[in-house]
Parts: structure tokens; C-alpha cells; sequence
């Protein structure tokens, strides 16, 4: 029984470390290329700034613009600390590091326990994950350039 939980988690970790794999391949492919870095920047730009996330039916207006809850910009903050660093020349390393940094200002740091972490951690990932579907949902309505 404790084999088989063993095993399980570490197909887990496995699984994890193959999906993020192939995603830094496809990032540093993204990365590489002037004019698809160029395109992604614009339309993150325009889908973040210019109101596209307030779509009919989007809930985002409520969940991060809400100025009673400053703690919903915190996802909105790192989303634009990670366009601000995307430039062709962008080492992915460098973005990752950006991930990092604010992690640890905004969920690790402020964490008194390890029960107000895992509280945190996972208020984070959820509205963190909304956020980019929201996004992902902007850029597939607007038929932005870069969706694909």
C-alpha cells in the first residue's frame, strides 16, 4: 500500500516535470521568433489593457477589479510583470524566476503557517488559472493573431 502511494506520487512528479518540459520547448520556440513575441506582447496588451477582458458574461471585472479587495490585482500584477519581461531576447529562466519572485512576495512570504500556505497557495492557483482561461477566452473571442 505505502509502494503503490510512493509509486503514484512520483508518476505524479513525473507527469509534472513532463508537461513542463514541453511547454518550456514551446515557450523558447515562441521566444526565438522576434515577430511571434512581438504579436503575443500586442495582443496580451490589448486583452489586459484595453478592456478586452470585460466581455459579456466575464466575471473578471468583479474578481479582479474589485477595489475593496486589493488582493485580486495580485494575479493581474504578475500577468503583467511576465508581459513587461517578454522580449525575443527573453531567457525563459528569466521568466520563471519572475513566477518565483512573486510567489514568494505574495503567497510564501505573507504565509504565518503551513495551513495559511496551503490557503493561500490555493486561493492563488485558483484565481491564477481563472485569470488565464479568462485571458485564453479574450484572445479566442477577439480572433487575436497570436491565439495560435
Amino acid at each position: 500500500s505505502s509502494s503503490l502511494t510512493e509509486v503514484t506520487a512520483f508518476i505524479k512528479r513525473l507527469k509534472r516535470k513532463t508537461d513542463l518540459s514541453n511547454m518550456v520547448k514551446t515557450m523558447r520556440t515562441v521566444l526565438n521568433s522576434h515577430s511571434k513575441v512581438t504579436v503575443l506582447r500586442s495582443d496580451l496588451h490589448a486583452v489586459i489593457e484595453q478592456g478586452f477582458l470585460d466581455i459579456p458574461g466575464n466575471l473578471v471585472q468583479k474578481a479582479f477589479r474589485s477595489p475593496e479587495e486589493p488582493q485580486n490585482d495580485i494575479e493581474l500584477k504578475c500577468l503583467n510583470d511576465l508581459v513587461s519581461l517578454l522580449t525575443p531576447s527573453t531567457d525563459i529562466r528569466v521568466l520563471l524566476n519572475c513566477v518565483s519572485s512573486n510567489l514568494h512576495a505574495f503567497v510564501i512570504q505573507p504565509s504565518r503557517n503551513k495551513e495559511e500556505l496551503r490557503e493561500l497557495a490555493s486561493d492563488f492557483q485558483l484565481r491564477w488559472n481563472f485569470l488565464l482561461r479568462t485571458v485564453s477566452k479574450a484572445m479566442t473571442l477577439n480572433n487575436t493573431d497570436s491565439f495560435g
